[in-house]
């Protein structure tokens, strides 16, 4: 843990050093640096697989059966990582992800094999 922190820290004393050569300006060091990474956030229901003839034969008011049960944890993605679970709910008319469980980084490695 110490290795990664004296790793980090490095890897910032680095990004100062190139932000004075090329602005004058040092970094800030607290989080504001991440509010202009953007990120794709997307949150899964279910899968299901069909062929194409079934689903170009879908229309308004067809029925999609999906692998998750109603009531199962929902998975959220960012940049199509697995990293939380959660629930639907509803919040002044619109629909939203309660999160419920962030997996452990031991979980996302396991997940990549």
């Amino acid at each position: 843990m110490a290795e990664e922190t004296d790793l980090l820290k490095g890897v910032a004393d680095a990004a100062d050093s190139v932000v004075r050569a090329t602005s004058g300006a040092p970094i800030p060091r607290n989080m504001d640096f991440l509010l202009d990474v953007h990120l794709q956030v997307s949150v899964e229901v279910g899968r299901t697989r069909m062929t194409i003839q079934d689903l170009l034969q879908l229309g308004q008011g067809s029925v999609i059966e999906l692998t998750k049960l109603a009531g199962e944890p929902l998975d959220i993605y960012i940049n199509e990582r697995l990293v939380a679970r959660g629930e639907a709910v509803i919040v002044n008319e619109k629909f939203g992800v309660r999160i419920t469980d962030i997996i452990s980084q031991q979980e996302r490695v396991q997940g990549l094999g």
